[in-house]
C-alpha cells in the first residue's frame, strides 16, 4: 500500500486516501460498544500525560488530583471512562515513573475496595512523544500485580483523525496543509525532549525501548484486516497475542476504530487483556463515546455566568501555534509577550508577571479579548531534562500570571499542553472538570468545578499541534462574538 516511497516530502493528500483499502461496515458498532462497556462493569482509567486527551470526548470527568478520596470518587462513578491529568510528559523520566505509581496505586487500591476490574488507558501524543515505553510498563507492572494475571499485550494506538494523524503499513503519518509526511520527518520527531527517528511504529517501539523489544517481537494489525475481515478478524489478530507484546494497530478513521475497538471486546470478553497506549481518538471509542455537534456560545455559558470579556493564554512553541497567533494577531487581537528570558531571572520576574499582569486586566476590564503569549523564541537547555525545567519555568509562570489576574474572564482559552495543565491545576485549582465537548475538531472545552478559582468557567483546552491557521481565531470569535473592539489593546 504506503509501505515505500513516502519521503521527506510527504505525499500528496488525495493520492495517499485513494490508494487505501476502502472503508469496513462499521455501522451500529459504537452503541454495540458502548452497551459491552457499561455492561463489563469495568472502569477504563486514562491516564493523561496532557490535558489534551479529552479532545474527542463528551460528558465524562477529568480529575487533576488521586487521593484516596477523589480514586473513590472516580471509581464509584457509573460512566465507565474518567481521565486523570498526570501532565506526566512535562517531566523528567524518574518523575514521571512516580505519578504514574501513584496514580496506578490509588486507583486499583479503590477499585478493589468496590470490587470493580480497572482497565488502564495510557493517552499519550497522537505524533508519537512522551514517556514510551517506561509509562506503559509502569502501569503493566501494577495491574498485573494487582490482578496476579499477565497482560497479553499493550496496544500502540496513535490514530486520530482530527488531528490528520493516520497509521498505514505499521508507517505513523502525519497530515499537513494538503500533504501527508511520515511522523520522523516532521518537527514532532525533532522534539528536544522526546525525539525519533523512525516512523515505522515496529522499529520506533525498538528505538524507544532501546532494545527491549526487537522490531521483530512487535505484533501489529494491519489495515487490510481491518477493513477487509471487520471485528472477527481484528479478534482473530489479536487473539494471538502473547507474553506482553506491543501491538501496532494500523488506523485511519473512526469507522476503523469502532471495527477494532469491537474486535478487541470480543478477545477481553474471552479473557485475555491488554493495556493501551494511545492517542485520544481510541479512548473515545474505547469508552464508547457517541459523537456529538462541536459547541457553540449557548453550550458553554451557564445562565448568569459573570465575568469581563475572555482571556487567552499561549504557551505551545510549535509552528503551528506560532501561525494560529499570527492569524489571530492580524484579525486585531494585540497579543501581549510574556518575555521569556526575563521569566528566569530570579530579580526580574516578578516585575514581568506584574506588568503583563496589569495589561490584561486592563484588557478584560473593558470587556476585551486579553491576549498573551511567551517569547517565540525557544530557550533551550544543555540536555532533555534541563530543557523539561525550562519549559515547566516558564508553564508555571504562566500559571502565576492568571492566578493574580484579579478580573474574572468570562472565559479561558490555554494554548499548549504543558500550559493548559499547569494553569488549571496551579493557577486555577482544579481537582475536578466536566468535559462539555468540542469547540472544534480535536479542542475540548472544560467546565471548571466548584472548588476552582472560577467554578463553572468555559475552560478551552487548545493543544499546541491542532487545527488550522485559523482555528484559534474561530475559538476566540466562537466565544467572543461579535469580537475584538476598536483601540483594543497597549
Amino acid at each position: 500500500m504506503l509501505k515505500e516511497g513516502i519521503g521527506v516530502e510527504g505525499a500528496e493528500r488525495v493520492k495517499f486516501f485513494a490508494a487505501l483499502p476502502p472503508e469496513g461496515d462499521s455501522s451500529g458498532l459504537r452503541a454495540a460498544i458502548r452497551s459491552l462497556v457499561v455492561r463489563s462493569g469495568a472502569k477504563v482509567v486514562a491516564l493523561d500525560d496532557d490535558p489534551t486527551g479529552v479532545q474527542t470526548v463528551h460528558g465524562v470527568r477529568v480529575y487533576t488530583v488521586w487521593d484516596d478520596a477523589t480514586a473513590e470518587e472516580l471509581v464509584r462513578e457509573e460512566e465507565p471512562l474518567a481521565f486523570i491529568l498526570t501532565n506526566s510528559r512535562s517531566l523528567a523520566a524518574s518523575a514521571a515513573r512516580a505519578v504514574n505509581e501513584a496514580v496506578g496505586t490509588a486507583v486499583l487500591q479503590a477499585a478493589r475496595r468496590r470490587g470493580r476490574p480497572v482497565v488502564f488507558l495510557s493517552r499519550s501524543d497522537s505524533t508519537l512523544r512522551g514517556h514510551y515505553p517506561l509509562e506503559v510498563l509502569t502501569l503493566a507492572g501494577l495491574w498485573e500485580a494487582a490482578y496476579d494475571r499477565r497482560l497479553a499485550g499493550h496496544l500502540l494506538v496513535p490514530a486520530f483523525p482530527e488531528g490528520e494523524r493516520y497509521t498505514v503499513g505499521d508507517i505513523h503519518y502525519v497530515g499537513e496543509g494538503e500533504r501527508v509526511f511520515p511522523a520522523g520527518e516532521t518537527e514532532f520527531a525533532r522534539d528536544p525532549a522526546f525525539g525519533y527517528k523512525s516512523s515505522d511504529l515496529k522499529a520506533w517501539v525498538e528505538e524507544k525501548s532501546g532494545g527491549f523489544w526487537r522490531r521483530e517481537d512487535v505484533f501489529s494489525v494491519p489495515l487490510t484486516a481491518v477493513r477487509g475481515g471487520g471485528p472477527d478478524k481484528v479478534a482473530e489478530y489479536l487473539d494471538g497475542v502473547r507474553r506482553g507484546q506491543p501491538v501496532v494497530v494500523n488506523a485511519v478513521s473512526y469507522a476503523d476504530l469502532d471495527i477494532i475497538v469491537r474486535g478487541l471486546l470480543a478477545v477481553e470478553e474471552g479473557g485475555k487483556h491488554f493495556l493501551y497506549r494511545t492517542a485520544a481518538a481510541f479512548a473515545k471509542v474505547r469508552g464508547g463515546i457517541t459523537d456529538r455537534p462541536l459547541l457553540g456560545a449557548a453550550d458553554l455559558f451557564l445562565p448568569g455566568a459573570e465575568g469581563s470579556g475572555g482571556l487567552v493564554v499561549v504557551g505551545s512553541h510549535v509552528e503551528r501555534t506560532n501561525r494560529q497567533l499570527a492569524v489571530l494577531r492580524a484579525a486585531g487581537y494585540p497579543v501581549h509577550e510574556l518575555r521569556a528570558a526575563r521569566l528566569l531571572l530570579p530579580e526580574e520576574r516578578a516585575a514581568e508577571l506584574a506588568r503583563v499582569a496589569a495589561l490584561l486586566e486592563q484588557e478584560l476590564g473593558y470587556g476585551r479579548v486579553a491576549v498573551v503569549a511567551t517569547s517565540r523564541t525557544v530557550l533551550g537547555g544543555a540536555g532533555v531534562e534541563e530543557g523539561l525545567a525550562l519549559s515547566r519555568s516558564i508553564s508555571r509562570a504562566l500559571a502565576a500570571l492568571v492566578g493574580c489576574i484579579k478580573v474574572t474572564p468570562r472565559f479561558i482559552v490555554a494554548k499548549g499542553g504543558i500550559t493548559s495543565s499547569d494553569i488549571a491545576t496551579q493557577g486555577l485549582g482544579v481537582r475536578r472538570a466536566l468535559v462539555l465537548g468540542q469547540i472544534r475538531p480535536g479542542v475540548p472545552v472544560w467546565r471548571l468545578g466548584e472548588e476552582a478559582r472560577f467554578p463553572g468557567l468555559p475552560y478551552v483546552v487548545f493543544p499546541g499541534n491542532v487545527g488550522t491557521d485559523r482555528t484559534l481565531l474561530e475559538v476566540v470569535e466562537t466565544l467572543a462574538a461579535p469580537g475584538p473592539q476598536p483601540g483594543a489593546g497597549a
